[in-house]
């Protein structure tokens, strides 16, 4: 809660045995042109020296307090930390990870402009030290394409559509919506999906403030809860949610994408909500044919059904752009028509 005594940003710093990159995150806080804020070192059980680091850096720096707290995992390490946190405004970071001195001044700006806006993000330059990460090169270039709320909320089911570490948001959005949530699920996506699927509005300023490193051993890379199942078993539980809200019931419902992997993925959500009534696909050998009971349609064939509802999910690089252009030429409206997921 914010007191008289606040700072205006507490920053979230989770870190577990991260003693060669700590030193260098925690500087690139205290070099931020916005200086009102507090930065909360959360020390997830590390037996290493960063916490000797950590400790270093609160005892020469009034700003900066570490809470040594037993190995419980990312989650309640990161509730812990938000529950003693002070500002208006929380700020997220990682240990190896480095934010521009321009970020949290940039941020703090664009929401006080624009009370409408509850989330600030930016753009993030990807570090890559595994030397063979093109998909989350991708991921990151797919990432700094989302600019404004419209673009964070129709993108929402295709992958997570901010980096965590990289945002900036109001500390009341904590009380209303709740925090992160425990569970097999990666709890950054779960929280902003939520947070979305409330209203609240997403925006990133269009620089590069965070230099985002792709470590081999990121939770993202190591934890079961990051793996592809985690997310769609996550993605489709709120896609079912808002189909349920807004898709007229009976309105035929389409998959695109008739490939078992891609049927496999959406299982739970046709559990959730209601099963394909049609599949399309571009596969002269499926168009026709039936696959799982139900009829495969090829893209032309929309011109003969104009009130069908449609989820692209085609992951194929390159596919979703061609599938959305193709919807457009038909006057679909995405959000309305059609959803893009991955």
């Amino acid at each position: 809660m914010t007191t008289t005594n606040s700072r205006l940003i507490s920053v979230v710093l989770p870190f577990h045995n991260s003693e060669a990159t700590l030193a260098r995150a925690i500087r690139s806080i205290q070099n931020q042109t916005y200086r009102d804020w507090e930065l909360l070192l959360a020390d997830d059980g590390s037996t290493d020296s960063s916490p000797d680091i950590a400790r270093s850096f609160s005892k020469n720096d009034p700003r900066i307090r570490l809470l040594q707290l037993p190995k419980r995992g990312i989650v309640p390490t990161l509730n812990d930390a938000l529950s003693r946190a002070r500002g208006k405004y929380i700020a997220r970071m990682d240990s190896d990870d480095y934010s521009h001195p321009e970020r949290f001044t940039l941020q703090i700006g664009m929401l006080n402009k624009n009370a409408d806006l509850g989330l600030v993000s930016c753009l993030v330059r990807h570090i890559d030290s595994v030397f063979h990460a093109p998909g989350y090169k991708a991921h990151v270039h797919w990432l700094n394409t989302l600019i404004t709320p419209e673009q964070h909320f129709l993108a929402r089911f295709i992958e997570s559509p901010v980096a965590h570490p990289s945002v900036l948001y109001r500390n009341e959005l904590l009380q209303t919506h709740g925090s992160y949530s425990q569970g097999d699920f990666p709890e950054d996506y779960e929280l902003w999906l939520r947070w979305l699927s409330a209203g609240v509005r997403f925006a990133k300023i269009p620089e590069y403030l965070l230099d985002w490193h792709d470590s081999p051993d990121r939770l993202s890379r190591t934890d079961a809860r990051y793996n592809t199942d985690a997310f769609y078993k996550i993605k489709c539980k709120y896609l079912a949610a808002w189909l349920k809200h807004h898709q007229v019931p009976d309105r035929p419902f389409w998959l695109w994408g008739a490939g078992r992997i891609t049927r496999k993925r959406f299982r739970l959500l046709e559990q959730l909500h209601r099963p394909f009534d049609g599949f399309i696909d571009i596969d002269p050998k499926k168009i026709g044919t039936i696959v799982a009971g139900r009829k495969v349609f090829s893209p032309a064939s929309l011109r003969h059904y104009p009130d069908v509802f449609i989820l692209a999910a085609v992951g194929t690089r390159g596919a979703r752009n061609q599938i959305v252009q193709h919807l457009k030429s038909f006057g679909k409206i995405e959000g309305l028509d059609y959803l893009c997921t991955a």
